[in-house]
Parts: C-alpha cells; sequence; structure tokens
C-alpha cells in the first residue's frame, strides 16, 4: 500500500470537516457560523474558512441575519443554509446506446435526472462528450450548479479496461472525486439499498442490449480478482448441436437463440453464451428467424401485448436460459436476493417469474426462501446505475466497507 501525502490527508480532512458542517445544516436548518463552529465542534478560524469555501462554490448561501433576533449591539450574525440548487453527487451511466444521469443535493435527494442516446458503435470520447453536453442540459434545465460536487460516480457497460480514462476526463472537467466501475456493479448497489431492511448479498442481472451483472456478496460490492465478478452474460448457456444434453433448446429443438447448427457467437469471440440468447438483440434475432418481423425492443413488446406465440414461446426460452444461470449462481451464492432489470423485463413482465419458477426448479429449497420468493425485478428502472453510482460516492460501512 502506498504512501499517503501530506496533501491527500488535508485534502481529506478538509472534506471531513466540509460533510460535518452541510449535515449540521442539513439537520438544523440556517444556522449562523458561531452556531455551526459549536456544533460541529471545530475552531471559529476552521469554521471562517470551510464556510468561506462553501460560499464561494455554491453549497451554501446567505439568506437572512439574525438582527430581528438580537436585543443588544453588534454586527449581526450572517445565517447560512444549503443551496437547494446546488448539486453535490453527480451518477452516470455510460451504457451501450444511451447514458443516464442523476444529480443529489446535500440531503442525499435526487433532484434531477436525464438521458441521451448515441449509436451503438460510438467511441468513449464520444459518448463522455455526450454525457457532458446531457449533464449541461440537465444543469440549465433544473437550474443546478455542479460548482460544488462531492464526488461523481461514472458506471461503464463494456470493457473494463475504459474506466481509467473515463474517470480522468469526468475528474478534469469537474475538478471532483471519481469512482469509476462498472455500471451494472452500481445498480446491484442501488438494488440492495432499496429493500427494507437494506440486504447484504444481493445477485443483480440486466437484459438489455446486453447482459451485465453486479454483486454484493457478504455486505461487499464485489469486483472480483480479475474484475469481472457478475459477468453472467458470457456464462455458457447454449451447447453445440450434437453436444452433451441438457442445454436449453427451443420449441422446435433449436438451440435457443440460434438456428439448427450451432450457437451464434458471441462479442466476447466464443459461442453460446447467455447474451446471446437473452439479450434484446439476441431475442430480437430468434424471432425473425422463426417469422416474426420485429426490430426493436418497442416492436417486441408490441408482439406480446397482442399474444403473439412466436415472441412469447422466445421470450419464454430466454427466461429459461436465465434461470438455469442464476440457479448455478444461487448455488454457490445463496444470495437473500436475486433482482433482474433491464429492457427486456419492461417488454415482458412475466419473464422475471418464469425466471423465479427456474431458479425454484434447479435450485429450489437449497436457496433460501425459495427461488419464487429470492427472485424480483428490479425497482429502480433505468435510472439503477446512475441511482447506483451515487449510493457509491455518499454511503459508508456496510455496504461500501473494502470498496476499491
Amino acid at each position: 500500500m502506498g504512501a499517503v501525502s501530506v496533501e491527500g490527508v488535508h485534502a481529506l480532512v478538509r472534506r471531513t470537516h466540509e460533510e460535518r458542517v452541510l449535515r449540521v445544516l442539513r439537520e438544523h436548518g440556517a444556522l449562523s457560523r458561531g452556531q455551526i463552529a459549536a456544533k460541529v465542534g471545530l475552531s471559529r478560524t476552521t469554521l471562517s474558512e470551510i464556510a468561506g469555501d462553501l460560499l464561494s462554490r455554491g453549497a451554501v448561501v446567505v439568506i437572512d441575519t439574525d438582527a430581528g433576533l438580537r436585543a443588544g449591539s453588534g454586527r449581526p450574525a450572517e445565517l447560512l443554509t444549503l443551496d437547494p440548487s446546488s448539486g453535490r453527487f453527480l451518477g452516470v451511466d455510460l451504457g451501450r446506446r444511451r447514458v443516464r444521469v442523476a444529480v443529489a443535493d446535500a440531503a442525499h435527494e435526487v433532484i434531477a435526472t436525464g438521458h441521451a442516446a448515441y449509436g451503438p458503435g460510438t467511441g468513449w470520447p464520444e459518448r463522455v462528450a455526450v454525457a457532458f453536453d446531457l449533464i449541461d442540459d440537465v444543469g440549465a434545465r433544473s437550474g443546478i450548479s455542479f460548482r460544488a460536487l462531492q464526488g461523481v460516480g461514472v458506471g461503464v457497460a463494456g470493457p473494463r479496461p475504459v474506466e481509467p480514462a473515463v474517470a480522468e476526463a469526468f475528474r478534469e472537467r469537474f475538478g471532483a472525486p471519481v469512482i469509476a466501475d462498472g455500471s451494472t456493479r452500481f445498480a446491484a448497489l442501488a438494488e440492495a439499498v432499496t429493500d427494507v431492511p437494506e440486504l447484504h448479498d444481493v445477485l443483480y442481472i440486466r437484459l438489455a442490449d446486453g447482459i451485465d451483472g453486479g454483486l454484493v456478496v457478504g455486505g461487499r460490492l464485489v469486483t472480483g480478482g480479475h474484475g469481472v465478478a457478475g459477468e453472467f452474460g458470457h456464462v455458457p448457456a447454449v451447447l453445440p448441436v450434437g453436444g452433451p444434453a441438457g442445454g436449453p433448446v427451443g420449441g422446435r429443438g433449436e438451440p435457443v437463440g440460434g438456428p439448427v447448427g450451432g450457437p451464434d457467437p458471441c462479442r466476447c469471440g466464443r459461442r453460446g453464451c447467455l447474451e446471446t440468447v437473452a439479450s434484446v438483440p439476441a431475442v430480437l434475432r430468434t424471432c425473425r428467424r422463426r417469422g416474426l418481423a420485429v426490430r426493436t425492443a418497442d416492436d417486441l413488446e408490441a408482439a406480446l401485448r397482442r399474444g403473439d406465440p412466436v415472441a412469447a414461446a422466445v421470450l419464454d426460452e430466454a427466461a429459461v436460459a436465465v434461470g438455469q444461470v442464476l440457479a448455478a449462481a444461487a448455488l454457490v451464492l445463496d444470495p437473500a436476493r436475486i433482482v433482474v432489470g433491464g429492457r427486456l423485463t419492461r417488454c415482458w413482465p412475466g419473464v422475471v417469474d418464469r425466471i423465479a419458477a427456474t431458479v425454484a426448479e434447479r435450485a429450489g429449497a437449497r436457496v433460501a426462501g425459495g427461488g419464487d420468493r429470492v427472485v424480483r425485478a428490479a425497482r429502480l428502472g433505468d435510472e439503477d446505475g446512475a441511482l447506483g453510482a451515487i449510493a457509491v460516492l455518499y454511503r459508508q460501512a456496510p455496504l461500501l466497507a473494502g470498496y476499491h
């Protein structure tokens, strides 16, 4: 472990003091500098420096003086309060086709969200540029200032090596601490903290343009030894024709997600990954092979609403494949909850029930509470990655114990 610089220690101490001041203002409302200093245990000199910096950055504002409350003479003391328009935490989810952002204030309340689309082949510098434009737009529309950001959390879908470059771009833009990680890991944390009481063992999977996952295990947001924990999309789910029995097959006997002759190739270079079976593009592709002309998730959802048997069969097969993979993971990890999110679950909410039934069948009583009660749909929708990024920024132990 490297040595910590004196400057780093000073910065940490200063941020700690700032958070104490902000917490007091959040709990008590408008206070004078003297009142704040007494409540947080700081000297007036130190408090004056902290307050001056917070005022200059727009985190707090002067709303009044205590002149009306004073009985004696003397200069009225200014009353400070939190600026409700000051964004303190910024969560960003850089997905494969769109970016989503969420902004939270000093009271940890989400005060604005937004999203913008880009093409699936868009490079990372261009995705970051779209994100910056979106953040500017959200700030302008909502009247939010980003001058007092305490931190930025950036969730990235796809290859992990891009994270350092993305983090550095946000650090340079906003001059605030940045945490970057897989967006579905952040989503896993966000879903874990929405349960009451909070859950310390959660398995999360997102069925969207790709398939990603995240794990909260033993109260820790897990990255794994090589940074790929939760990569359910690349777990084998389809066996080549003529291979061992037991792989998921469709109603006509072909492997789910591919034609007779073998499973589709995955973007990772292998064949038969879960992503080639149960991602939105894979499901659409299988539907087209079976004669149903669907090009988008909206087309698929419309087909399901009118009761199209091909769409229903393909979704059912995809759900079974997902359930088999999750059942195997559940037997190893014994999660308190399995959360299923992503666009596919909104096309057909019954996909979660089918996954749950498969988990119950495959893992059953050996999974705490039974598979049908362990599995649930994601509650936070498309903003779960951005909200999870914010949760990473301000949550303390136990869910972030050891997070790095």
